[in-house]
């Protein structure tokens, strides 16, 4: 199914992390488009409880103040033996500093004390992520990509970012944060979303 061309030569992306504005802007690279953030412009609360909910607040705000289309993700991790938690919550899991050590952490302590020790969690889990492209008339378009992994400890890697380095995805030896950004991009959950928004827009790389 194709959704409403994008034909503009800039995007405004509602974003105030620098690791998603990165991946973004490497994602996005084949179709030519020029990306802008969101600096200076205000941050919504994120009250959903959805990544979709949440993907949608943050777009819908965006193009109210700037009169522009806007792009939004929400994503997050969620882990089946912890109830699919951190969810909708993982930046909050990562505290006001946004310290996402303190957020693997928490993962980790949480299974150890939920299933007797870490070993013997379930550790399944998987990284989701939701887009919204948004216009000023009201219409939207929405995609989503999902990786599938393994939570391992200790962390591993210094590529990515949030829980990139506790996340080991199926059928690799590597976590998210040892592999790098062009094989990450190749099968992330934001990867795979914005392909498919890509393909719905009717976006093409740039001559």
């Amino acid at each position: 199914m194709t959704g409403r061309p994008f034909s503009d030569e800039r995007l405004l992306v509602a974003t105030h992390n620098p690791g998603k504005v990165r991946e973004f802007q490497r994602l996005l690279a084949p179709t030519g488009l020029v990306l802008d953030g969101m600096d200076g412009l205000p941050e919504p609360d994120e009250t959903g409880i959805t990544f979709l909910d949440n993907a949608r607040l943050k777009a819908q705000a965006a193009v109210a103040l700037t009169g522009r289309p806007a792009l939004a993700d929400d994503s997050g991790l969620e882990v089946p033996g912890l109830d699919g938690a951190p969810g909708v919550l993982s930046a909050r899991w990562a505290g006001p500093d946004r310290d996402f050590r303190v957020a693997m952490q928490r993962v980790h302590d949480e299974l150890a004390e939920r299933f007797g020790s870490f070993e013997a969690a379930d550790r399944r889990c998987a990284f989701r992520a939701v887009l919204v492209l948004a216009w000023p008339d009201g219409h939207e378009e929405v995609a989503d990509g999902t990786l599938e992994g393994t939570v391992v400890w200790p962390p591993r890697g210094a590529h990515g970012f949030g829980y990139d380095p506790m996340v080991q995805p199926l059928r690799d030896e590597r976590t998210c944060a040892e592999l790098q950004p062009d094989a990450k991009a190749a099968i992330s959950h934001r990867g795979r979303a914005v392909r498919a928004l890509i393909a719905r827009i009717g976006l093409s790389a740039s001559a």
